[in-house]
């Protein structure tokens, strides 16, 4: 697509000159964009715009789009330096015998796959097979001509004692907007008919909802500990979700690889277990933990 002369004049040459009047090509990463958005983009800036996919284990692109190439939605053709195979995902129905469209978790193998996290074996191990393919975590479909798309992110999938599926990383997502929330880490498992939730707070929109709310205490992890804290944060955590936690934990401490609740890409762990949670004093009603 591109502008009519006089749209040119009148609006995207001033929108051009802005950036300097001299682009010609552009590149987009970190999430796709919507083929609106894109063809919108392309009319803005009247230059070519591509999409590519990456990781930092990757060291650069997985894939990019090709010169000429005008169809949108997808991240292009495998990088030269790299192959690329669909793994299945059958608890998420997604197999490379998927018509249409072979589907599965994006697998990469190549020079360009880094040798593993810093002195952190379990972590590497868990991305890196004996065969040297990186799960990258990502689904994908393979479209015509070799043209790779991102539909997916391959989820940590768990089962609640009556039969329900949660997927927590959807749920974690829309809890990061509850005002309180600097991070959360959802809980649940087969032995618990509900979720839970560790809570890391906001400490300047905590201290402000207790002054506002006349609640006096010694110290942060007091308030923490307060249950009309906890009260406050689960109801709020309940106006934005869809699959509610039942309880929650306040706690100071910042999610870190360091106490164990982030990877080296900086994703929740999903795995719990008493040592882990034992310096939080961590005590929710209705949690077993495994």
């Amino acid at each position: 697509k591109s502008p009519s002369p006089l749209w040119d004049k009148l609006v995207f040459n001033k929108i051009k000159a802005k950036l300097g009047g001299r682009i010609r090509f552009l590149s987009s990463g970190a999430s796709p964009l919507s083929p609106d958005v894109l063809d919108f983009l392309k009319i803005c800036f009247g230059c070519r715009i591509v999409e590519g996919y990456g990781m930092t284990e990757t060291s650069c692109v997985i894939s990019r789009m090709e010169e000429g190439d005008n169809l949108s939605g997808h991240v292009g053709s495998p990088n030269p330096a790299c192959e690329i195979k669909l793994v299945d995902v059958p608890e998420m129905n997604y197999t490379s015998d998927d018509q249409p469209y072979p589907r599965g978790e994006i697998c990469v193998r190549g020079p360009i796959i880094f040798q593993g996290y810093y002195k952190d074996e379990v972590q590497t191990r868990e991305v890196l097979d004996e065969d040297g393919w990186l799960h990258t975590g990502d689904i994908g479909l393979w479209l015509s001509k070799g043209r790779l798309k991102i539909i997916d992110r391959k989820k940590n999938i768990f089962k609640l004692a009556q039969g329900e599926y949660i997927a927590p990383e959807k749920i974690e997502n829309v809890y990061a907007k509850c005002k309180f929330i600097a991070q959360c880490f959802i809980y649940g498992d087969s032995l618990n008919s509900s979720l839970v939730a560790i809570v890391s707070v906001d400490h300047d929109v905590l201290k402000a909802w207790a002054a506002s709310e006349g609640i006096k205490y010694k110290d942060l992890g007091q308030l923490c500990n307060d249950p009309r804290a906890r009260a406050a944060v689960l109801a709020e955590m309940d106006a934005l979700g869809f699959e509610f936690a039942k309880a929650v934990t306040l706690v100071l401490e910042p999610f870190t690889m360091e106490n164990g609740l982030l990877t080296p890409t900086f994703k929740a762990i999903h795995v719990v277990n008493e040592a882990l949670m034992r310096p939080w004093d961590f005590d929710v009603p209705g949690l077993t933990l495994t």
